[in-house]
């Protein structure tokens, strides 16, 4: 397969643009072994997959690097990390979403982590992509919000969400994510999918608790620029299709 680095930021821009939304498959490295990679690239591929996140909030095995170049010895899909730690750096990928939890106080996720893994990123010429993270109640405690010892956004506050966003772009970020967590009871509120849309510059992520093509359409006509979907797959990997040609289904659509 193609060995070139996507131009990843630039594809995301011209998305939101154009109102062609993304379908992301998030796939957590505790979970996955390099011997299944090229069964998920395959599955990505017949399904329409637009780009593969890999990362977790914890990630106990050392196998990130081979699953990805498993996964990318049989596909040109691109692969974008979602780390969870300064740890989850592979050059192996081809982009790197460089997180910080905009919507907590805690300041080792604001910048504390990325002054740590600053020299590694540097060194693996990955495309670095400054990502504005904030973590929306799901209606139940998840993985991200107890390791970010974080209060989450209220789900029925998007102006809260609004203006935490708007904060992370004037401070010169280049993307959005609205995450109600892996295991998220439900999923981020159209209302607030579409606040930030359209008030907003920087493309948009919007994750958890989507669980159905229906849900992944409605994330995907409220302005998504990618929608991402993980543990719903992991239960049901039939789902991917579905959910994909729903996102996509979704392109050109005005949002209401």
């Amino acid at each position: 397969m193609s060995s070139l680095k996507h131009h990843i930021l630039a594809d995301l821009r011209r998305r939101k643009s154009d109102r062609q939304p993304a379908f992301a498959v998030l796939a957590d490295p505790d979970n996955l072994n390099p011997s299944s990679m090229a069964q998920l690239a395959a599955a990505c591929n017949t399904a329409g997959v637009d780009y593969l996140l890999m990362g977790g909030s914890l990630v106990l095995n050392s196998q990130l690097d081979a699953c990805i170049q498993q996964f990318k010895a049989t596909t040109d899909i691109p692969v974008i990390l979602f780390p969870g730690a300064p740890s989850q750096v592979s050059a192996a990928a081809d982009a790197l979403l460089f997180l910080s939890l905009i919507s907590g106080r805690n300041a080792d996720l604001l910048i504390g982590q990325h002054v740590i893994s600053a020299p590694s990123v540097r060194a693996s010429g990955l495309e670095v992509i400054g990502t504005g993270y904030m973590v929306v109640d799901g209606g139940v405690p998840t993985t991200v919000s107890y390791m970010s010892h974080a209060a989450p956004i209220p789900a029925n506050k998007p102006d809260i969400a609004l203006c935490t966003a708007w904060a992370g772009e004037m401070l010169g970020l280049q993307a959005l994510y609205l995450d109600a967590g892996s295991g998220a009871q439900y999923p981020i509120s159209e209302t607030m999918i579409q606040r930030l849309s359209t008030q907003t510059v920087a493309p948009l992520f919007v994750g958890g608790g989507i669980r159905s093509a229906e849900g992944a359409y409605l994330a995907a006509k409220s302005g998504a620029t990618v929608v991402v979907v993980g543990n719903a797959l992991e239960a049901n990997p039939a789902l991917m299709q579905d959910m994909s040609a729903a996102v996509h289904a979704a392109s050109g659509s005005t949002i209401s």
